[in-house]
């Protein structure tokens, strides 16, 4: 049955309670969107699993707070055993009431009969627009005929909100319940990624360790992996979204993995780089080495009030710094920075936030400035350089080397915790460590 495994009703509703204060005489609709033919596993839609708990498709939350008595109002797929017989049980009318603490409960066939009964307390329709194609057209109907009934009778719905404002910046700050599940996801995931480092061997393929991955994360009770695994050895590294996982490894390459697991649908994010003969090469260690110290300098940053932006910006200096010691950059760091010199080895953010979603919404930046780092604020730290095969001006034996370190954390009030510190990066064999950053 699709509804939330490990966290109780009490959860949500605090969450709905919160989500519809900040509603101004409005009604909500959000949608769960059916399930699609040949996607191995269903995931809900973000925003509606985060207000309800109910990870079932074909469904329909109205949260309506004008209303005398009704306030969470649920559409759902009705009992069937014929229809579940194929596609495993549903919660059902009865069940959403008794499961989810809705007000009310009704089949998803009488949405469009019954909808007006909550429309017509608001002024405003609040909906995540572009939340599921063909849906939205549905909505926009209710709001025009609903709107001319307001100009008749003076009541209904005459303004459309995104309530993805709302929600994602709701979102962007994680709960306790959400931490301990994206802990749970983390520790998964590190453990996916130890198993997969002994399993690599030079002569295996990608996609013997991409297997070993969701073994082991399906294995210790994850929902499956929270984005398409990425196992990339040699000049695959190099490219950043990889994923045909079909290459043989060979003798000397390193192995970037980006894979991490989701439970309870909240995901982690992980990168490691090793060799797989188990020492590096000069060249390689003298690139990781760099990266590490970016990640260094990126995570020294990581407190209560520093900006967003900072830890992007110490990253990206090391790199730079790094870069200007090996002979490929020439320059002041900064003025490098500035002309994006660094981008054919760097292309990319430090950060994203994560959640329920690998890529989770909110805003980073405030009235045009970046957003002070606070407490229950998750995302990655993840540093990387780049040497493509046809990369000029750099030394022969450097080219087709990719290189990515990344971890989830979550800032605290004193500090960060490094959700997925299990996972080794600390490198071994040939070459030293240049570079160290002590805490600004």
């Amino acid at each position: 049955m699709f509804i939330a495994r490990r966290s109780g009703a009490v959860v949500f509703a605090s969450r709905r309670e919160r989500f519809m204060r900040q509603m101004e005489r409005g009604v909500a609709v959000l949608r769960n969107p059916p399930a699609r033919p040949g996607v191995r596993r269903y995931r809900p839609d973000p925003n509606f699993y985060y207000l309800t708990g109910l990870a079932e498709p074909d469904a329909v939350c109205v949260l309506a707070p004008e209303h005398p008595q009704e306030h969470f109002i649920l559409f759902v797929r009705p009992k069937s055993w014929k229809e579940e017989l194929w596609t495993g049980q549903r919660l059902g009318v009865e069940g959403a009431r008794e499961a989810l603490g809705a007000d009310a409960a009704f089949p998803l066939q009488e949405l469009d009969e019954k909808v007006g009964a909550y429309l017509q307390t608001a002024e405003r329709l609040y909906y995540p627009a572009e939340s599921e194609e063909g849906f939205d057209g549905r909505v926009w109907e209710w709001l025009k005929r609903y709107g001319r009934e307001r100009a008749q009778g003076g009541r209904g719905p005459w303004q459309w909100v995104d309530a993805r404002v709302m929600l994602h910046e709701m979102r962007l700050f994680k709960d306790d319940v959400e931490l301990a599940a994206m802990r749970r996801a983390a520790a998964i995931s590190a453990a996916g990624h130890r198993a997969a480092r002994e399993a690599a061997r030079p002569g295996s393929y990608e996609f013997e360790i991409e297997a070993v991955l969701e073994a082991a994360f399906r294995s210790a009770g994850a929902d499956g992996v929270a984005f398409n695994p990425i196992v990339a050895s040699g000049a695959n590294a190099t490219i950043l979204h990889y994923e045909a996982n079909n290459r043989q490894i060979g003798e000397n390459d390193l192995v970037l993995i980006d894979a991490a697991a989701s439970y309870d649908y909240y995901a982690a994010d992980i990168t490691r780089t090793f060799p797989v003969a188990g020492t590096f090469t000069p060249p390689q260690r003298a690139l990781y080495d760099i990266v590490l110290a970016a990640f260094q300098a990126a995570t020294a940053c990581l407190r209560p009030g520093y900006p967003f932006a900072a830890v992007h910006q110490a990253a990206q200096r090391v790199l730079v710094a790094g870069l200007v010691d090996l002979g490929w950059l020439q320059g002041d760091v900064e003025t490098l920075i500035a002309e994006k010199k660094q981008e054919p080895f760097y292309m990319h953010g430090t950060c994203h936030s994560v959640g329920l979603s690998v890529h989770d919404p909110g805003p980073l930046r405030l009235h045009e400035e970046s957003r002070p780092l606070e407490p229950g604020l998750a995302f990655t730290v993840e540093p990387g350089l780049y040497v493509a095969s046809h990369q000029e001006g750099v030394p022969e034996e450097f080219r087709g080397i990719g290189i990515r370190i990344e971890d989830t954390v979550v800032i605290t009030p004193e500090g960060y915790e490094n959700l997925t510190e299990a996972a080794p990066k600390e490198p071994s064999g040939a070459g030293r460590l240049a570079f160290t950053y002590k805490r600004p």
